[in-house]
């Protein structure tokens, strides 16, 4: 899906008027492979990739590049087969919205924050590097021409002095980090305190992907791994803890202040 976004981004950037089979004829292929590529219905094979370089060489290759290094990430189990199918969900999507009471989610982790969080499991051949390489890779949806709508709300015990991850320098930037995303337009991040009555959330992370009115999909984080459902009665269910939550979560511009206020605790 990331790689059919780019690939229309590409062709729209060049031209505005450029159509799906002016591409085709210049890759060569069937404009329905353009089109289907373009809307995720169709995974494209290095000869698309590599016609795509050759028709923007100002993109220096990033097409081949791209499809050899999440080859490789696929191949190294650095993109489990379940998790693909959310990847895919988070690319496409319009509104995001998470909860995450215990870390920072990977939407919004920093290179070494992301590195700490990752690295606990045994380094295979440096697949530590593609896990964290694939994890930002994702974060590029914020530099879409149309980014989505993100909604996070973090437990303030995330970012406490008791919750360092990766030590002071790592937590230290990833405040910082978060402090800047928060004043980001289509970016709204509300801290929830501690202290807020017991819901629904406290039972894990979640996360709620939206491409369309009614279309809608729920992921959930679990300690083996991820779930994702679409029956609309669980989608509700998280919807209605996500709101619960938010209610008792700071506002965006107290959000913003708290992250200040952290920032100087870890730079004491």
């Amino acid at each position: 899906a990331f790689l059919g976004s780019e690939v229309r981004r590409a062709r729209e950037r060049r031209d505005p008027t450029m159509s799906q089979a002016d591409l085709a004829a210049l890759i060569p292929c069937h404009p329905t492979v353009v089109s289907k590529v373009e809307c995720a219905e169709l995974e494209p094979t290095e000869a698309f990739a590599a016609g795509c370089d050759r028709a923007f060489p100002e993109m220096g290759g990033f097409f081949l590049q791209f499809l050899d290094h999440f080859q490789q990430w696929t191949d190294a189990g650095v993109i489990p087969p379940w998790f693909r199918d959310w990847v895919d969900q988070e690319d496409q999507a319009k509104v995001i919205r998470q909860w995450e009471p215990l870390l920072v989610p990977g939407l919004s982790q920093t290179p070494d924050y992301a590195r700490a969080v990752l690295a606990w499991q045994p380094d295979d051949d440096g697949a530590v590097d593609g896990r964290v390489a694939a994890r930002l890779e994702r974060q590029r949806i914020f530099d879409r021409d149309s980014p989505p709508e993100v909604w996070l709300l973090l437990r303030a015990s995330v970012l406490s002095q008791s919750a360092d991850v990766g030590g002071v320098d790592v937590m230290r930037g990833q405040v910082d980090h978060l402090r800047k995303m928060a004043q980001r337009p289509h970016v709204t991040i509300q801290i929830v305190p501690d202290e807020a009555r017991a819901n629904g959330g406290l039972s894990g992370a979640f996360a709620l992907a939206s491409v369309g009115a009614s279309d809608t999909v729920l992921y959930l984080e679990t300690g083996v791994r991820g779930l994702i459902f679409r029956d609309p009665t669980l989608v509700e269910r998280a919807v209605y803890v996500f709101e619960h939550l938010r209610a008792e979560a700071l506002s965006r511009s107290q959000t913003i202040q708290f992250l200040s206020r952290t920032g100087e605790k870890w730079n004491a």
